[in-house]
Parts: structure tokens; C-alpha cells; sequence
């Protein structure tokens, strides 16, 4: 089947270059000359594990073009999926629609005939019901039929969760037995084939599967790292905690580690976005549990400044700090609301002399945070250090062995702020071992079996199997 994708960010180009894993011919559309440019040359501009190797062979199998051109896209498919980014509001917690207007108005210009448009960014609920009166006001020889198909994409995971989802929800005008949801079925029906959950519904309930789905992960976060605010005041383990409530099937082990908390693109601005909307409906209490939850998360950078400070002898002027971590979470470069570059740039404005090391990162940390000092290696921002924070779980961080550093270091001193390595083999090592979320010690990483933690180090070999999988 022919389709464009309109917006080649981190969701479309993921979607496109799968869609033609799939099999479909598709053309990416992106107003960027630049994207376009390094996608049609088989680069991609952010880290995402496997997604490189299906991007440049589907490019070289011909089913995968890039252009800037919206009237090429108009002319040649009459499937339009629109992947573009809905960022928070630089004044307010509402989501910011205007780049998803803007593609509205610049592929609907041009279409004639029939055309299905589908919607796969993340919205407020009645953004379908908003863009059926742009759509109508704009076309003229076209029939246009808006259906809303929601992202479940994790960073690190995206190439797997795409093309092996756990479901597919699909909103449509009329349901059930649309048109629209056919032809939805038919685009994905290799995926459908494994077999897949395919979810029909009204578009506002597909509008509000996703950020619901969001606001509970998140909450389950926040849950928590709550919880281990009351370890913390009285000695309890939060992760033996959470083994033994994630036994309950009712609850489940993953999103269940404390420390940090969430970051990136997504959780945050959701959330926000979400209850903001609940404020336009008049409904805005029942969502009032969300900022709790968005408070709470705040807070823990916050308690992992304070634990620093304390461990400074209640301040870090003048010492030298290294941060491992600046991308929000392993198997990404995306730094958008990282906790650790938080921490970092607050320990650096406190004084601190901060170095910071990232696997992936490094760039975009640098340009969103400048007047940090970003180093090589792991050993090169620990060389000299008075304190070394874990900050984001990397593989590499995570199965460091103390001896690595030991040598190096002004004082052995290492925070783990995400609760991921074996504290005894650091304490052992004669490293004065401090964790954030609770007064104990944990033990090996691998000890909490299919927590969220070690699921998303193992990212890269679980896409790859997933992409083998799918050509075998």
C-alpha cells in the first residue's frame, strides 16, 4: 500500500521506516531539508537502537523516500499518517497544537478525492472533533475521513514496539465497521497476523487511551518513589518493597524501581497536558491526583541534590562532582526534562565543579546544557571527582566494576540515584556507598528479575530479535 508519514521526528520516522519494514511503499514528509536529507542518506538524527538498519534497507529496497514536498505526498497515496510533535506550551501545562494544525492545513490543500488521514501523535481529548472543522473549511474536491491511531513507542524499544505492538487502537467517526478501520487493518496486517489486539473505538476514547495510559505509568512512579520517601525516614528497603508487592499480579513488578524518576519527551508533558485539559472540561479535580504525581516526581531531583549536599558536608561549592547519565533514561540521546541534566546543572549553579559522561547523550546534553563540562569516558569525568553519581542506568554504568574508578577518584564516594548497581560490591571495594531512595543497601541489579531496570538495558538485543523475528 502507498502512505506518507507527515513529520519525520522520532515517531515518524520510526513509523516510516517500519511501515516499509512492513512492506509498504512510503514517503516521509518533513519540512526540515535537513532531516530529509540525512534520512534519505540512511541517518537518522537521534539514537534508537535497530532503527538504522531498517531505515537504509528499506531505502535501498525503494520503498522508503524523504522529501519536503507535501503536494508529492498528496498526489501520491491516499493514506496519510501525521507523526508530527505536540510539545507542552512554553506558558502553561496544555499541550501545543500548532505544528499538528500546520500539517492539517498543508497536505489538506492539496488533496483530491478520497483520503484517509490518520492521527498518531499524542493529543488532548476533541482534537479530532476541532480538526473535522479545519478539514472541512479547507478541502474542496476531496473527501477527507480523520481517524486517530495512538503511538505506544517506548525510546529504546521503538523499532520492536512498532512492529510487534501489544495492541493496536484505532478511533474512528463511525464505529464499529468503518472504512477507515479497514483500511487500518489491512495496513497492518502483518502485525495483525502474529495476532495483535486490534482495538476499534470511538476517536476521543483512542484520543485518551494514550495519555491515560501515561498518566498511570506515571503514577506508578510516583507511587513508589513516595514510598520511599517512608523508607527513607525509617530505614526501610523499597526494593525488597517492591519485589514483594510486584508479586501481586494486580500490581506487577515493572515501573516499580524508586529513585529518580521519569523524564524525556513524553511522561512529563502528558501528564501536564492531560490535566490541563481536564481544567478546560471543568473536570479539572479529578485529575488534581496528576500534579501530585508530577510533584513528587520533581521532588526526587531535589532529595538527590540534598543527599549530595549532605554527603559534601552540607555543601558542594568547590568540589568536584562527576554525573554518568544525562540522557533521561539508557538506549537513548534524548536529554528533553532529564532528570539527571537536571541534577547536574543544579549542583554546577550550587557551585560544584560538574562533569558529566553520557554513552549516547553527549551532544544534545551539550547544547541544551552549555556551560557544563562533558568528558569522554566514564574515567575521565570520575578522574579527580569527590563525588561520582549514577544518574541514568546505562548498561556500562550499571556492570562497571569499582575497580575502574577506584584509582582515579579524590574520594571514593559514588550516589546511586537510580538504585542499579550492587551496593555491597561498591561498599566492598571500599567505596562509601549511598543510594537514593532508601537508607539500605541493595544488592546485585539482576536480583529484581523482570523489572523495568534491567528491561530497558536489554534494549538493544530485544529489538534486534524482534526485527529477526519478523524477517524470518
Amino acid at each position: 500500500m502507498k502512505m506518507t508519514v507527515i513529520g519525520c521526528g522520532y515517531l515518524g520516522a520510526t513509523h516510516a521506516a517500519c511501515m516499509a519494514e512492513l512492506g509498504h511503499d512510503v514517503l516521509g514528509v518533513d519540512v526540515d531539508a535537513a532531516k530529509t536529507a540525512a534520512l534519505a542518506a540512511g541517518e537518522t538524527p537521534f539514537f534508537e537502537p535497530g532503527l538504522d538498519d531498517v531505515l537504509r534497507r528499506n531505502i535501498a529496497a525503494g520503498r522508503l523516500r524523504f522529501t519536503t514536498d507535501t503536494a508529492e505526498a498528496a498526489r501520491l497515496a491516499r493514506v496519510h499518517f501525521l507523526c508530527v510533535g505536540t510539545p507542552q506550551q512554553p506558558t502553561s501545562g496544555a499541550a501545543d497544537l500548532t505544528a499538528l494544525r500546520t500539517a492539517v492545513r498543508a497536505l489538506v490543500g492539496h488533496l483530491r478525492g478520497h483520503h484517509l488521514v490518520v492521527g498518531k501523535s499524542t493529543v488532548p481529548v476533541g482534537t479530532c472533533a476541532e480538526l473535522d472543522d479545519e478539514i472541512a473549511a479547507l478541502t474542496r474536491d476531496a473527501d477527507v475521513e480523520l481517524a486517530w491511531n495512538p503511538e505506544f513507542l517506548r525510546e529504546g524499544f521503538a523499532v520492536d514496539d512498532t512492529l510487534h505492538p501489544d495492541r493496536i487502537v484505532v478511533g474512528t467517526r463511525q464505529c464499529p465497521g468503518s472504512d477507515a478501520a479497514e483500511t487500518l487493518a489491512e495496513v497492518y496486517r502483518v502485525i495483525l497476523d502474529e495476532p495483535t489486539p486490534y482495538l476499534t473505538m470511538d476517536r476521543a476514547t483512542a484520543e485518551l487511551v494514550k495519555v491515560s495510559a501515561n498518566a498511570f505509568l506515571a503514577t506508578k512512579i510516583s507511587f513508589i518513589n513516595a514510598i520511599s520517601e517512608m523508607c527513607e525516614a525509617t530505614g526501610a528497603d523499597v526494593t525488597a518493597l517492591a519485589d514483594a508487592i510486584g508479586h501481586d499480579p494486580r500490581i506487577g513488578r515493572r515501573f516499580l524501581n524508586a529513585g529518580l524518576g521519569f523524564g524525556g519527551g513524553c511522561l512529563p508533558k502528558d501528564i501536564r497536558a492531560f490535566a490541563a485539559r481536564a481544567d478546560d472540561l471543568g473536570v479539572g479535580s479529578v485529575l488534581g491526583l496528576l500534579r501530585e504525581v508530577d510533584e513528587i516526581n520533581m521532588r526526587r531531583r531535589d532529595a538527590l541534590v540534598a543527599l549530595v549536599e549532605r554527603a559534601c558536608d552540607g555543601s558542594v561549592l568547590g568540589r568536584n562532582i562527576a554525573v554518568l547519565g544525562a540522557a533521561f533514561k539508557p538506549e537513548s540521546d534524548d536529554v528533553r526534562d532529564s532528570p539527571a541534566l537536571a541534577v547536574a546543572a543544579r549542583l554546577s549553579l550550587s557551585g560544584a565543579r560538574v562533569s558529566v559522561f553520557d554513552p549516547k547523550a553527549m551532544h544534545n546534553a551539550a547544547r541544551a546544557f552549555p556551560t557544563l563540562r562533558y568528558a569522554e569516558s566514564a574515567a575521565a569525568a570520575a578522574r579527580g571527582a569527590e563525588v561520582v553519581i549514577v544518574a541514568t542506568e546505562w548498561a556500562e554504568f550499571v556492570h562497571m566494576p569499582p575497580v575502574e574508578l577506584s584509582d582515579l577518584v579524590a574520594r571514593r564516594l559514588i550516589v546511586d540515584a537510580r538504585r542499579c548497581l550492587d551496593g555491597t560490591a561498591w561498599a566492598d571495594a571500599g567505596w562509601d556507598y549511598r543510594v537514593l531512595g532508601s537508607q539500605s543497601v541493595p544488592g546485585p541489579y539482576i536480583r529484581t528479575g523482570a523489572a523495568f531496570g534491567r528491561d530497558k538495558t536489554d534494549a538493544t538485543a530485544q529489538n534486534r530479535a524482534g526485527i529477526a523475528s519478523l524477517l524470518a
